[in-house]
């Protein structure tokens, strides 16, 4: 990662800090709360989001243009989960990662 911008190195670990959050919350917190916490839309969408944001990273990495799309498309679901989130309830910390990630990626994009 030595060559990379700083820019686009806060992008990338945004994105694996948004991944670990959401994919390690939905596996330990969501499933151990049970109730609105599994419901399929909210579990889907922070699976979603974990992949998202692994895929953002990963694009950033190989150093593909493409990384524009698919930051812009992992801003978008970031920005989903956080809401989600909020109206779940109890998973500020999601909450916080999510929008931190959606803020980076939409730079990116831009």
């Amino acid at each position: 990662m030595q060559n990379l911008s700083p820019e686009l190195r806060s992008c990338i670990e945004e994105c694996l800090r948004c991944h670990s959050t959401c994919l390690g919350m939905a596996m330990n917190h969501c499933l151990q709360q049970g109730g609105k916490h599994v419901e399929p839309q909210h579990f889907k969408l922070m699976l979603a989001c974990a992949e998202i944001c692994q895929t953002a990273a990963n694009f950033m990495l190989i150093g593909t243009h493409h990384h524009k799309h698919t930051c812009r498309e992992c801003a978008e679901i970031c920005e989903e989960c956080a809401r989600s989130c909020e109206q779940v309830g109890g998973m500020e910390e999601c909450v916080q990662a999510c929008r931190r990630c959606a803020e980076s990626c939409r730079k990116m994009a831009a």
